[in-house]
């Protein structure tokens, strides 16, 4: 049986034109992309359920979920917790994914706050940071779920056995930090992960390590940031190369390599990030997601259920390791 991935074809600033050809060309016969969306899309030759609303980016997240049922991004959703899909791909409201998920999807029993997990292209190969936005606010005990859940995205996704796991801080000494990072820091030095202390923003894409951990406001700036910068340092390269005669020989001669760096820290390789701690494997994808980027989200989904990720955790909480911490019965208050 195919991997079924439902792809909600009205998410994101370039839907649905991107999003539908992303999903006709991550089609095969061991992956089937259902689209999500309007009667009139033109879906490719691929599976359409029909859905009468859109969920725009800028609405309230929670308000838009609950007064759009028939929405593509909460039909989508649903049809993972309905069982019809074995894994669903957004490029919509984040916050919205993140409500809508909670709210049929729901969490992995024990566990407090689901994160976003994305892949960082570092110069010693790809690193999980986590949480990468779901969580604005959150507690040292929800930073340590974060830590073995990314392990185990690590160590299924990305191949990593007993992965490095370090605490995104201000400093790489352990009592630098606010008060979060430092009773985090404490929490994971005690647990059974491999823990090896802090790490900063400035060696992320050097190779700080297989796992970095943080709260969802840091983690999301910190994300940001680095796509701005690898954006605006490869668009200046090739302004430079373009500017002279010289440049543009200079850009002959080393176009080869630009092109593999440029194709290594491109966002759209890895396509999006899971939200990891639910029931079912959901995968939210940049918003300004182009064509390759949707294709490798819906690959990137599939990978996860051929892994098993959701049912790894699951194991994973049964050994007691995710309950670990204080216990809260905070809901993730979902951003706009």
């Amino acid at each position: 049986m195919p991997v079924r991935v439902a792809v909600d074809a009205l998410g994101g600033d370039r839907a649905p034109e991107e999003i539908v050809a992303g999903a006709a060309a991550a089609a095969s016969p061991g992956l089937e992309p259902v689209l999500f969306g309007p009667a009139a899309l033109e879906v490719s030759g691929l599976a359409l359920v029909e859905t009468t609303a859109e969920i725009e980016m800028d609405e309230h997240a929670v308000d838009a979920v609950r007064s759009k049922p028939d929405s593509s991004l909460v039909r989508s959703v649903r049809a993972v917790a309905d069982g019809d899909a074995d894994a669903v791909v957004s490029a919509g409201n984040t916050g919205a994914m993140l409500a809508a998920s909670l709210l049929h999807v729901r969490r992995l029993t024990g566990v407090h706050r689901p994160g976003i997990a994305i892949v960082i292209p570092t110069r010693k190969g790809p690193s999980v940071l986590i949480d990468a936005g779901a969580n604005a606010d959150a507690r040292p005990e929800h930073l340590v779920q974060f830590a073995h859940m990314g392990s185990v995205f690590a160590e299924e996704i990305l191949g990593i056995a007993e992965p490095e796991v370090r605490l995104l801080s201000i400093g790489e000494e352990d009592e630098k930090g606010n008060q979060l990072t430092l009773e985090a820091h404490a929490l994971l030095r005690a647990s059974d992960l491999r823990f090896a202390g802090n790490t900063e923003g400035r060696v992320l894409l050097a190779g700080a390590a297989d796992v970095v951990v943080s709260d969802g406001f840091t983690g999301n700036v910190a994300l940001k940031t680095l796509e701005g910068t690898i954006k605006t340092l490869l668009g200046g390269l090739r302004d430079e190369l373009a500017s002279s005669p010289k440049g543009k020989l200079g850009g002959l001669l080393i176009r080869p390599a630009v092109g593999r760096i440029r194709e290594r820290l491109d966002p759209d390789t890895y396509g999006g990030g899971y939200l990891l701690g639910l029931n079912g494997l959901v995968v939210i994808a940049h918003g300004s997601s182009s064509r390759v980027a949707i294709e490798n989200a819906i690959r990137m989904a599939a990978r996860g259920v051929e892994h098993r990720v959701v049912e790894r955790l699951h194991e994973r909480m049964a050994t007691g390791v995710l309950a670990s911490g204080r216990s809260t019965t905070q809901t993730p208050t979902p951003e706009k």
